[in-house]
């Protein structure tokens, strides 16, 4: 019985080790890889929203001095 145990180990290892072996060349049959990650580009959204924000805070700006000029002791 220890000789049938040692003999399917050895089947099982042989097995295993074909197959670690073969199934990363069958897999990558075929394939030139991984696809190249494509170039970082800029479409502009980043440019946009940093002058939203600087029109924005110009709004703000200007209408609190426009509410300040408004009811200051410097009006007529």
């Amino acid at each position: 019985m220890a000789m049938n145990c040692k003999a399917s180990f050895g089947i099982f290892a042989t097995i295993a080790l074909v197959f670690a072996i073969l199934l990363p060349v069958i897999e990558s049959h075929g394939h030139d890889g991984f696809a190249p990650a494509p170039a970082p580009t800029s479409d502009g959204t980043t440019i946009d929203q940093g002058i939203a924000c600087g029109l924005m805070v110009l709004a703000l700006v200007l209408t609190y001095l426009i509410h300040f000029f408004d009811h200051s002791p410097f009006s007529c």
